[in-house]
């Protein structure tokens, strides 16, 4: 059999064109993974006939041969072996094939995930700001002295405060960096030794041009003596003198290469790009220094060029976008006839999700210091339309973990906070967020024609009342936005399969499993009873292709609502893999049987998983094989669908599946001779 193996993987390494041609090569319970350098190289036909292969196809980036648990691993040896190819994982392999993408998909995965894992700080934070700031301004101000707001204030910011530390440890795990040191590059931009990028807008409206001053400078020194009124000279002029005063300090480098210290609080994408360029650096410094200098060297650079990009290039590229984004606008808001409120609302919620929408606060205060700031309720409405499409998924989808996060975003997104409705739901579904921007125009477009205005700014949404100038007119514009963006998500919004599937599990979650006893009784000669409580559909309908082709063989596919794994015969236990995502078993009756919990869940690495048995053991039917975490396995973006597969189907006549809802030990497949 050994010869039948190397036979197999050298017909299948010259069919995809020789080791010059793979990527990557990694292996799952039942099939080859590998991503191919050119994929005209490959002769299909070949893979196709290729010794032992049971069928092929590509998805994902990858050509994927199935030969089936126990072969594949022995041929996936030959295949490194032969072909002098180094072992991967399955996520390297995933990781190869992500990069064959295009830019634009690959840019957009990537953000995605970023963002994805801090959703729920943001989320948390935005419930707690809009509560707080809320009813603090409609008391007056006067909830800033007492001891509990001043606690609660303190959390409910927190993740706001220190957004760029987050998005920094994130951004380095996605982009394969050391987490840390992402962290580091975000306390940089957060630094408290920096101007907070908040009052920078302050100050250019107070002082223009002349707000920026280098530290130590006679001209600082000067400047300083002005604004204070008492005489400073250049060994006093500090960052921190400059910084009480008003002013934005700067250092100068090489003689004439002026840096501002200034913070990027309220910043995405900067913090992004400065971490994608720090991991490319932290890469290739562990490539090209020497071990044994490595632990300091790298890391020691890798901070100080990326710091050092920062602040002199990557910042202050995105503060001249952001200064030419304020110009815009305001060039928008004096379009007549309600069409540069449309135009406003509509494009604001995109420079929420670019991380540059504070920079409206020097807008907003010009106009408040001129007594009407008409771009305040522009604002409003465009939050209260994120709120309202937020609440339509709510009421659309049928995912309960789903309507967990769309619910609590919807009402943060009314009081004011729209982070987690953008990043946690309406952008990543994308029509919601077309939807909230439509509403925002709606909205904008009638707040411009009626002229509305407010006599302050930084209250929005429903806590807007408080400093609207006409309640009535600002009424009609957040009930429009609503109406608007509420209507177009109910007619545009529908859930993806993925979120079908999770629903359906959701809902036979409370069915039990049976005991070991009643499975006992369902199982018997040519009867598979049930190995996991939940709902039963066709082995064609599997969310896997392979699977799905009954290449492996026919059966039944259990989405499960209960982790636990039962022994769905009598038998013996012939293969247990080692993440324990897949179970195999030899019935007494010689029903070959293949138990695979999940979708790639081999690259959980078996977190996931509990085995209590192994291999070679002799099992009962309703002997518990497995626990596994479903919820973990969902947070990793796995499905939990478990397929339960006759592998020798060609050995009988028929093998028919019972569908619907099931619970451990119910009769789920039938064959005959």
């Amino acid at each position: 059999m050994a010869a039948e193996h190397a036979q197999a993987a050298k017909e299948i390494l010259a069919a995809v064109g020789g080791p010059e041609n793979v990527v990557s090569a990694a292996h799952c319970a039942t099939r080859l993974r590998l991503v191919i350098a050119d994929d005209s190289k490959v002769d299909m036909d070949a893979v196709e006939d290729a010794t032992l292969a049971k069928g092929n196809f590509q998805a994902a980036g990858q050509l994927q041969v199935i030969y089936g648990t126990g072969t594949v691993n022995k041929v996936f040896d030959e295949f490194c072996a032969q072909g002098n190819i180094s072992v991967g994982s399955t996520d390297d392999a995933k990781a190869a094939a992500a990069a064959k993408g295009n830019p634009i998909q690959r840019a957009t995965k990537a953000l995605g995930d970023v963002f994805v894992p801090i959703i729920p700080a943001i989320v948390a934070s935005g419930l707690l700001m809009g509560l707080t700031e809320g009813l603090n301004n409609a008391v007056g101000g006067t909830l800033s002295m007492n001891s509990w707001w001043i606690l609660i204030h303190a959390f409910s910011n927190a993740s706001f405060v220190f957004l760029q530390i987050l998005i920094g440890f994130s951004a380095a795990r996605v982009f394969g960096g050391n987490e840390f040191l992402g962290g580091v590059i975000g306390m940089i931009m957060n630094h408290t030794g920096l101007l907070n990028a908040w009052s920078i807008p302050g100050a250019v409206e107070k002082f223009g041009n002349a707000a920026y001053q280098v530290v130590g400078s006679e001209t600082a020194a000067q400047w300083l003596t002005q604004v204070t009124g008492s005489a400073v000279d250049a060994a006093s002029a500090s960052a921190d003198a400059i910084m009480a005063a008003g002013g934005i300090p700067q250092v100068q480098l090489l003689g004439f290469l002026n840096v501002t210290l200034q913070g990027y609080q309220g910043h995405v994408i900067p913090v992004v790009v400065a971490v994608f360029l720090m991991c490319k650096l932290e890469q290739w410094l562990h490539a090209h220094v020497p071990d044994m200098f490595d632990l300091f060297v790298t890391p020691l650079v890798t901070v100080l060029v990326t710091g050092l990009a920062t602040m002199i290039v990557i910042g202050p590229i995105f503060s001249i976008f952001e200064e030419l984004v304020m110009n815009f606008f305001q060039f928008l808001l004096g379009i007549p006839f309600g069409l540069g409120g449309a135009l406003a609302g509509a494009i604001y919620p995109v420079t929420v999700v670019l991380g540059v929408h504070h920079m409206f606060n020097a807008l907003e205060a010009g106009l408040v210091a001129q007594g009407a700031d008409g771009f305040n309720p522009i604002i409003s409405a465009a939050n209260v339309a994120q709120g309202a499409a937020c609440l339509a998924v709510f009421l659309k989808t049928a995912s309960a973990k789903k309507k967990g996060l769309a619910l609590p975003s919807g009402i943060s997104s009314l009081l004011g906070i729209t982070e987690p409705a953008i990043y946690g739901v309406n952008l990543p579904a994308l029509k919601p967020f077309i939807a909230a921007m439509c509403g925002a125009a709606a909205g904008g477009a009638v707040s411009s024609f009626l002229g509305l205005y407010s006599i302050a700014y930084g209250i929005t949404g429903i806590f807007g009342y408080l400093i609207t100038a006409d309640a009535v007119k600002y009424t009609i514009v957040i009930a429009i936005a609503f109406a608007v963006s509420f209507a177009v998500t109910m007619v545009l919004y529908q859930d993806d399969e993925k979120t079908k599937a999770a629903a359906a599990r959701e809902a036979a979650k409370a069915a039990a499993p049976a005991t070991p006893q009643q499975i006992d009784a369902v199982a018997g000669a040519g009867i598979l009873a049930s190995p996991m409580t939940g709902n039963a559909i066709a082995m064609s309908d599997a969310p896997d292709a392979v699977f799905a082709s009954l290449a492996m063989g026919n059966g039944a596919v259990v989405e499960p609502t209960d982790g636990a794994v039962y022994s769905p015969v009598n038998g013996t236990v012939t293969m247990l893999f080692d993440t324990k995502h897949a179970v195999g078993l030899m019935a007494d009756d010689g029903t070959e049987i293949l138990i695979h919990i999940g979708v790639d869940t081999v690259q959980l690495g078996g977190e996931p998983f509990t085995a209590h048995v192994a291999a070679g053991d002799v099992v009962k039917a309703g002997q518990l094989l497995i626990e596994s975490d479903l919820d973990a396995i969902k947070e990793a973006g796995k499905p939990t669908a478990t397929m339960v597969i006759v592998t020798n189907t060609d050995d009988y006549a028929s093998v028919t599946p019972e569908l619907g809802a099931v619970k451990a030990g119910d009769k789920l497949v039938t064959v005959a001779k």
